[in-house]
Formats: structure tokens, C-alpha cells, sequence
């Protein structure tokens, strides 16, 4: 199979995020006397957007008023934390920087909002040149809609069959089927193989240089 563009997840595909997303909903949990969650729930409760979440870190705690209010504090917590644990996964620099060599035309789609998708980008992957960087916005929304990477093809004028896309949870692979685009599953994210494969991922790899087997 040859892909001449690749489509990646961020978070739990390129970068490890979670524990700053932990660390930052904890905070605005506690700081209203709820409990807190063990870092590797979040493994669970991220992966749709910040509202969402929201709603699975306060559970049966759950009231509009209250997570809106849990809401504002946590991306305020994120402001400050952002990059404080933040990385890259063990061999993702290496196979951008392969992939870039090969002339694949690479890109980011993420259901983080906008500027913190952009933000986290330019500080950990800043060395590698991104055709397009997207996020969640008024004008982009969410995954599992393909609209966002509908138009990422469009932008590089790529028709979809020619893009592999990468992510950690089902969200993506429902993203990438829905799109047109070959679903590849990591396995060093946050959700499990099985789960990757029972919303369709036609490939699964265990480390980043694997990929570079599928793009030929």
C-alpha cells in the first residue's frame, strides 16, 4: 500500500497528554471537594472534546451548572499545565522525520480545541513541517464527523483513499472509515486493541516505525 499523506491523532497518537489533562481536571475537580481520578482513567474519560470529558470526569455528579463551572476551571488549569508532562511517544520524531523524507505530506486533526492543538504542535513537534494543523473550532467540529478530515483532503487536494490515518480510539477509527481515509489503530495510546478493532481499523501497529511498513 502507498499513502502519499498521513492524517494523525494527537493526543495519545503523537504526544502523551494525559497526564496534564489529568492533572488539570483533577484540580478543577478538587478545588469543588469532588473527587478526583487516577491518571489512567482519563485514558477513558478524553478522546471527544473537553465538554465531554467533563461530563465523564463528574459522573453521576454530572449537573449543567456545575460542569460548566468545572469546565472554565479546567481549561484554566490547562492554560497553566499544558506542557508541563507533555511528549512525544518513544519513536514518533523518527518516523516523522522518516516520513518527511519520503515526501508524505503530513497533517493533525484533533478534537482538542484550535489553538491548544496548534499550541501543542509548535512546542513538541515544531521540527517537522505540518501541511495542516486543526483542531476543534466554530468552523471545525468535532470527531467522529469527517467533515475536519474531509477538508483536510481537500486543502492538499489529496483524495481521501490516498491518506493513512492514525489514531488511539474508536473515535478516530470511526473518523477515518467515515472519511474514506485507510484506519490504522496505535496501540501505545490510550484505548485497547480490541476496542481499535471493532470500530474498524484495518491496520494495527505497536510502535511508530511500523508505520513506515504500511506507507511503502
Amino acid at each position: 500500500m502507498n499513502y502519499s499523506s498521513v492524517l494523525f491523532d494527537l493526543d495519545g497518537t503523537l504526544l502523551d497528554t494525559l497526564d496534564d489533562l489529568a492533572d488539570s481536571m483533577n484540580n478543577a475537580l478538587t478545588a469543588r471537594n469532588l473527587p478526583a481520578h487516577p491518571t489512567e482513567a482519563y485514558k477513558i474519560f478524553v478522546g471527544d472534546g473537553v465538554e465531554t470529558l467533563t461530563r465523564r470526569a463528574l459522573g453521576d455528579a454530572y449537573e449543567d451548572k456545575l460542569a460548566a463551572a468545572v469546565l472554565a476551571d479546567m481549561k484554566a488549569q490547562y492554560a497553566k499545565l499544558w506542557d508541563n508532562k507533555t511528549k512525544p511517544y518513544d519513536g514518533i520524531c523518527d518516523m516523522l522525520a522518516a516520513l518527511s523524507q519520503k515526501g508524505v505530506k503530513l497533517s493533525v486533526l484533533s478534537n482538542k480545541p484550535h489553538n491548544f492543538t496548534k499550541l501543542c504542535v509548535e512546542r513538541f513537534l515544531g521540527d517537522f513541517s505540518f501541511d495542516v494543523v486543526q483542531g476543534v473550532s466554530e468552523t471545525c467540529l468535532p470527531k467522529p464527523d469527517p467533515s475536519g478530515a474531509l477538508v483536510v483532503a481537500e486543502t492538499l487536494a489529496t483524495s481521501p483513499e490516498n491518506f493513512a490515518y492514525l489514531g488511539d480510539t474508536n473515535t478516530d477509527m470511526k473518523t477515518a472509515n467515515a472519511a474514506g481515509m485507510f484506519a490504522i489503530g496505535v496501540t501505545w495510546g490510550f484505548r485497547s486493541a480490541e476496542e481499535l478493532r471493532k470500530n474498524g481499523a484495518k491496520a494495527l501497529i505497536n510502535h511508530p516505525s511500523e508505520l513506515l511498513e504500511i506507507i511503502g
